[in-house]
């Protein structure tokens, strides 16, 4: 591929499945889907954890945004912008669905920020009333940014239209006393008295138009302090990556997902609620990142959507039940039996591995994973499993998905474990700026790119090309049948004394096969004024352990992994060599999609144990 070659999404028509509905908003996404699939689950909740989930058909779903909906704008608030903050759960996608579709303009907020960044975020995003879910209430403590505060409780659990709505009682005042001077609703009262306003005649939400070409969503992807940027998203962006991602994943009516990311992220928002949605699909509440292999045997659903580190926390749960019951053996045997009879057109992994299948709740069926690049090997041995492993490369501006595996080419799909996939069909990619290795900066365009970024014009012109390409600061490379393939961030690249471009995710990607590094963050460390290559390691103590023969001290842990390093280094070109290792006795700085915030995990004495360089 030479430089500014496009790739077109429409070069892949053989690989994508073809019903699709088309919809050209989420307004009639939702109405399409509760007359298609009315009786079906929309969603799964549980009134306390440890109870059985309950089914919230679809029927129900509709009434209770058109509800919600009719409410909010009798209030005074269409046109405005309304944040939703809190837990994953039922309460925050009807908010979210009552404010996009009639009402303004929605703004996610991340539950984790502190209080000083959402308030930064709502006076950013021109944001003055918010739904929060109870326990994230006390976050909001003297923002004066807020005027209207309504309360998402978990009470209630009404799984049927003809039942009433629970209104217990509600002291506005505690939330007074503890957010300041603002108005405080009940989330359940406000329904009720929707409902009643929808009973009596009021269609001033159910009729409202939805402009699909402008603003409805502004979502905050970094810079949380100072000048955040807000990603302007509109209805169409969002349905047609919902369209092209059902083209590249069949999605049938009778899956049921778990929901385990947090679900202000676009990637979890339109992937794992959005487009559930669409499908007539159903959706599962994880009830926390330890309680996931739990859940999904409660839930027993058919697929997830998840970050790679998860898959990788699930896979190593896996190996360690293997071996608690001493049968690696047995384990092994299976996979290369299994290898054997592929080759010869069998498949039966799902019997083989019937045991894992189970562990996993028994219908597992597909994995999507993004938001950053997968270990081949695991990889692999889900798909070993007989479970379909879907990579896909997207960002919060493309909403989300630029690329993606087709579930429909099992073979390319096996062959090019590296690669993030085919161009989504209504977009277009090329690389930029290439090197002698064909690695360049990815450009993309499509429909579902972003409008801009909320009231910055000037950054907005940063990423934003006058033919429609935007950039997406991350290095790649296709090849010749026109896969993409990521290398790394443009910002990330380390330049070596000589010249030589290292990229940190590729070196990363390959020490972690390693089972004695649990995670690690390649960087460029100044060593007496020349850029090297630095690499911070947390350990995966049980494993070190266990090869040690006992608890490391701290500076066999280093010798340890100078060791391990020096052994890593001989499969390097001479350039791309560690030269200096930090240990870590403390995690890494993460987001909420648990990625590692490179800018935010300086060497320190509370973080490392020791160096070798």
């Amino acid at each position: 591929m030479n430089n500014n070659d496009i790739i077109k999404g429409t070069d892949f028509k053989r690989y994508w499945y073809k019903d699709i509905r088309e919809i050209t908003d989420l307004k009639e996404m939702l109405r399409g889907s509760a007359e298609l699939y009315g009786s079906n689950p929309a969603f799964w909740v549980k009134k306390k954890r440890g109870e059985e989930y309950k089914a919230v058909n679809y029927e129900l779903l509709q009434h209770d945004v058109d509800s919600l909906g009719t409410l909010l704008i009798k209030m005074g608030l269409e046109g405005q912008r309304i944040a939703v903050m809190g837990q994953n759960c039922y309460e925050w996608i009807v908010s979210y669905l009552a404010v996009i579709n009639g009402t303004g303009v929605v703004v996610p907020i991340d539950k984790e920020l502190s209080g000083d960044e959402i308030a930064n975020l709502l006076r950013a995003g021109d944001a003055h009333t918010i739904f929060c879910t109870r326990q994230e209430c006390k976050k909001l403590k003297g923002i004066t940014e807020i005027e209207n505060l309504i309360v998402m409780e978990f009470y209630g659990d009404r799984t049927d239209i003809n039942e009433p709505i629970e209104v217990p009682e509600f002291d506005a005042e505690t939330y007074k006393n503890l957010v300041g001077d603002v108005n405080v609703f009940s989330w359940r009262a406000m329904l009720k008295e929707g409902e009643r306003l929808l009973q009596e005649g009021n269609r001033d939400f159910v009729d409202h138009d939805i402009y699909p070409d402008i603003m409805s969503v502004i979502l905050f992807t970094s810079g949380t302090t100072g000048n955040p940027k807000g990603v302007m998203l509109s209805h169409r962006n969002i349905t047609t990556n919902i369209m092209d991602v059902c083209r590249i994943c069949q999605v049938y009516e009778s899956d049921k997902t778990l929901s385990i990311l947090p679900i202000h992220h676009t990637y979890e928002c339109t992937l794992g609620m959005l487009l559930v949605l669409y499908r007539g699909a159903s959706t599962a509440f994880c009830e926390g990142l330890k309680f996931i292999t739990q859940n999904m045997k409660e839930a027993q659903n058919t697929f997830i959507i998840v970050v790679p580190r998860v898959l990788e926390m699930v896979y190593d749960s896996i190996l360690k039940g293997v071996a608690k019951q001493g049968k690696e053996k047995t384990f092994n045997r299976a996979l290369k039996l299994n290898k054997a009879m592929k080759k010869v057109g069998i498949n039966v992994s799902r019997k083989l591995f019937a045991t894992v299948i189970n562990a996993l709740g028994g219908k597992l069926r597909v994995v999507i994973t993004g938001a950053a690049a997968l270990n081949p090997t695991i990889l692999r041995a889900f798909e070993d499993f007989g479970i379909t492993v879907l990579q896909g490369y997207g960002m919060t501006e493309c909403t989300p998905l630029i690329s993606g595996t087709p579930g429909i080419a099992p073979n390319e799909r096996y062959i090019k474990a590296g690669s993030v996939g085919t161009v989504v069909d209504g977009g277009e990619v090329k690389i930029v700026d290439m090197d002698e290795d064909g690695i360049g900066e990815i450009l993309f365009r499509g429909p579902n790119v972003m409008l801009g970024y909320y009231n910055m014009p000037e950054e907005t012109a940063k990423v934003m090309e006058p033919d429609g390409f935007m950039h997406t600061g991350d290095l790649g490379y296709v090849d010749k049948r026109g896969w993409l393939y990521l290398t790394g961030r443009k910002k990330n690249v380390i330049v070596t004394k000589t010249g030589e471009n290292v990229y940190p995710e590729e070196i990363e990607d390959a020490i972690m096969g390693y089972p004695f590094i649990e995670e690690c963050m390649v960087f460029a460390h100044d060593d007496n004024g020349e850029e090297t290559v630095g690499i911070q390691i947390l350990p995966m103590m049980e494993n070190v352990k266990e090869k040690i023969g006992h608890e490391p001290t701290e500076e066999e842990l280093v010798d340890f992994f100078t060791d391990l390093v020096k052994d890593f280094n001989l499969k390097l070109s001479a350039y791309k060599r560690i030269k200096s290792i930090f240990v870590r006795k403390a995690d890494f700085v993460r987001t909420t999609t648990r990625k590692v915030k490179r800018q935010e995990n300086p060497l320190s004495e509370e973080t490392i144990i020791g160096y070798k360089g």
